[in-house]
């Protein structure tokens, strides 16, 4: 009985549930979503291109792409020490398989700055369009209804507004959250074969590779609420005794393991990137956030109304905790979604409410989430936003598909009549904000035109047209409403691919005020930053900066230094270290700073004088070189005076390695060796099959001392533990996943 229950099993894996034309849609929704964004980038170039995607993402990626092409793999940075660990900042995707292979790609063409960030967020988004799509045929969904599903997914208001054009790891992560689902989904179908497990893995590897912390957590989210589902959807006490859960319950409590399986050789495939970000957040800035940071970016209770109406405005609190005018783009989701749901409560409610309760469970939960205030290191509450869009879309699919032909026609009477009181509203409130009109007359003509297609006898466009609004709907949204209005732009011109005016063997600290004030582009609207270059941009180039964009901001030169978010240092530290720190023997000395930038903004210079000269100066800033040549990257030093001097030869520099030849004196003294790259835990020191102890120069950069007499080939090497065990578990995750699939395989080949 087994053995024909598992043949059955297998025949039912080899042939797949999903058509051809299942798969010819997975396509189609991907190519409208595409289609979709050509759309917007032709009205501006420039809407993928914003603030944290300018001066963070797309400098990271140029410098990841160069790491590739240089054979090298892009664990760290040489070209900031703010944000020189690639791996541990986790936003960029450093090991992700899918971002590292489009990002190679991308950067062997010829394409502007703005270019390239459109490519790589236009690819996720079809990605994400793909994966909603499959999602929502998994549950059994006309393809029509897929359809909007995969348009809701993918183009709603938080994801155009800031995954796409600002936070790539929110977008990078995202994109595969409906794969993980659709695929978790599948383990929980118990005629499938036991292999089912193997299902979840690669996209949640995927999916926390691609580098967003909130999206990781939704993961565990919707997992949590699956098993919860797959245990008590049916029948979960015995008459008998109603507090015990009954047999069937335990049994479908067994049928997890292949959902809990999965997951967890997913997690075990990303285990170098998560462990990476545990370590490199110990001792960080992002530990100590103040408590005013978890009520930022709340979704207000009385903002709710942009589900329907996106330029319905009131005020939200902002990252600098004020209260700010702000329409509701992040809630855009088509007009369809909040219609069909309410709609169909009320011409069908108890029959909807017994058919998806669960998934307005969850909804509901996400609702409250996104008004909630954070804990721990999360922060900015409406991050929640995209898997509510996610949710709500696949509860108004299962409404619109329980609608007879009779009921349908209310639908879109009920949208017109909430379009119509909310205008009214919002005339009387004063929320309509300064793009009411034309979008609610836009809004109004689409309610009409779906009344009358719903008037006529054609079942083919009654099946599309509510997909058909929703890409029309969120399209005039974004034409009528410029997307990322709530954060900075920057005018970076293409020359910053080029080091001039700067040498690229200096090291450079560079002071500058917080960019997003002062060089955005309504306060410059000429190109900026060849010069300070602000945040991480000095990667472009290949530049030495200190400076770099990190939100993580770790232990080291990031809290020494007293840096912000967006790179810049604290001036009045920074005006000490130059008056205070700058001359021979003094901290930037020590480190190897051998370059000085100063914005026009501030009037002081490093002392001094004798020790620093002006190499260049325009409108932007002035920058200062420590006379002589430039430092070489590892030194021989006597910080206190009880190290001698060794003789250091053909220096050989590597993006995670250094190594020179090194000749210590005889005698009793060692030699103690710097080394001008930001410490971190996690370095080796190895000369001669010796190892030697690295340690550091207040958690700034690193340093070895070399003993007696020693000669030979020092390397210093960054192999810190979480890459170690992280890559073991993964190589581990992988073989049992590989090793699973193949034997799988040979099983169905057998029938």
């Amino acid at each position: 009985m087994n053995r024909e229950y598992e043949q059955q099993s297998l025949i039912t894996v080899h042939r797949s549930p999903f058509a051809r034309c299942d798969w010819v849609g997975v396509l189609a929704a991907a190519t409208l979503t595409i289609i979709f964004s050509l759309l917007l980038l032709a009205h501006d170039p420039l809407i993928f291109w914003n603030d944290d995607y300018e001066i963070s993402v797309l400098p990271v990626f140029a410098d990841m792409a160069r790491a590739w092409n240089h054979g090298e793999f892009p664990l760290l940075s040489p070209y900031s020490w703010i944000c020189g660990n690639l791996a541990g900042e986790f936003q960029y995707g450093v090991f992700s398989v899918f971002i590292n292979a489009l990002i190679v790609c991308v950067w062997k063409l010829p394409l502007t700055f703005s270019q390239q960030a459109a490519v790589v967020s236009i690819a996720h988004l079809a990605v994400l369009s793909a994966g909603a799509f499959l999602l929502a045929r998994g549950r059994k969904l006309s393809i029509p209804l897929s359809t909007l599903v995969a348009l809701v997914a993918s183009l709603n208001g938080w994801i155009i507004c800031w995954g796409a054009g600002d936070w790539f790891g929110a977008l990078g992560a995202f994109a595969w959250l409906p794969w993980a689902w659709w695929a978790a989904e599948r383990t929980l179908d118990p005629t499938r074969s036991h292999w089912r497990f193997l299902w979840p893995a690669p996209f949640v590897y995927l999916l926390i590779t691609g580098g967003f912390p909130y999206t990781v957590l939704m993961l565990a989210l919707v997992v949590a609420w699956l098993a919860l589902r797959a245990v008590f959807e049916i029948g979960t006490t015995d008459t008998a005794s109603p507090a015990r859960i009954s047999p069937g319950a335990l049994a479908r409590l067994t049928r997890t393991w292949p959902l809990l399986a999965g997951v967890t050789l997913g997690f075990g495939l990303a285990a170098p990137a998560w462990l990476a970000l545990l370590d490199y957040v110990h001792g960080s800035a992002r530990e100590s956030l103040h408590s005013s940071a978890h009520w930022q970016w709340l979704v207000p209770w009385n903002a709710w109304p942009g589900l329907i109406l996106p330029s319905w405005t009131v005020t939200w609190l902002d990252f600098s905790s004020r209260f700010i005018p702000n329409d509701a783009t992040e809630l855009a989701c088509g007009l369809i979604p909040p219609v069909a749901l309410l709609s169909s409560f009320i011409v069908n409610g108890r029959a909807l409410l017994k058919k998806i309760r669960w998934e307005l469970a969850l909804l509901l939960l996400l609702f409250f989430l996104a008004m909630l205030p954070t804990a721990g290191i999360f922060r900015w509450s409406f991050r929640w936003l995209p898997l509510f869009h996610l949710v709500l879309a696949l509860c108004a699919a299962e409404a619109l598909g329980s609608f007879s032909q009779k009921q349908r026609r209310f639908a879109p009477v009920f949208l017109l009549v909430l379009i119509i009181v909310l205008v009214i509203g919002a005339l009387i409130l004063r929320t309509g904000g300064e793009h009411l009109f034309p979008l609610a007359w836009i809004f109004i003509g689409l309610a009409l035109l779906w009344f009358v297609i719903e008037s006529l006898q054609s079942n083919f466009l009654h099946a599309w047209a509510p997909a058909a609004v929703v890409f029309a709907a969120l399209l005039a949204t974004y034409l009528c409403i410029p997307p990322n209005s709530a954060v900075p732009k920057y005018h970076l011109a293409q020359s910053l691919l080029e080091p001039q005016p700067l040498d690229p063997q200096r090291l450079y600290l560079s002071v500058y005020p917080p960019p997003e004030n002062f060089y955005r582009m309504d306060a410059k609207p000429a190109p900026v930053g060849q010069i300070v270059r602000p945040g991480s941009t000095s990667m472009w180039a290949g530049l030495r900066f200190v400076n770099g964009y990190s939100p993580i901001r770790p232990a080291g030169v990031a809290r020494e230094f007293a840096s912000a978010i967006h790179g810049e240092v604290d001036p009045d530290l920074a005006k000490w270290l130059l008056q205070r720190e700058a001359g021979g023997n003094g901290l930037l000395e020590r480190i190897g700073i051998d370059g000085i930038i100063v914005a026009r903004e501030f009037d002081f210079i490093p002392q001094p004088a004798a020790e620093w000269e002006l190499a260049t100066e325009n409108d932007e800033g002035r920058v200062f070189h420590r006379h002589g040549k430039a430092m070489p990257v590892v030194r021989s030093v006597n910080f206190s005076g009880k190290n001698s001097i060794a003789k250091i030869t053909d220096i050989v520099i590597g993006r995670n390695w250094v190594s020179a030849s090194v000749a210590a004196l005889d005698g009793d003294r060692p030699a103690l060796l710097a080394f001008s790259r930001p410490f971190f835990p996690g370095y080796r020191a190895r000369i001669g099959g010796r190892n030697l102890a690295v340690f550091s120069e207040r958690n700034l950069i690193p340093l070895v001392e070399a003993p007696p007499g020693t000669h030979g080939r020092l390397t210093l090497y960054y192999r810190p533990d979480w890459l170690i065990f992280g890559s073991a578990l993964a190589i581990t995750s992988a073989s049992i996943w590989i090793v699973s699939a193949a034997l799988a395989l040979r099983a169905s080949k057998r029938l």
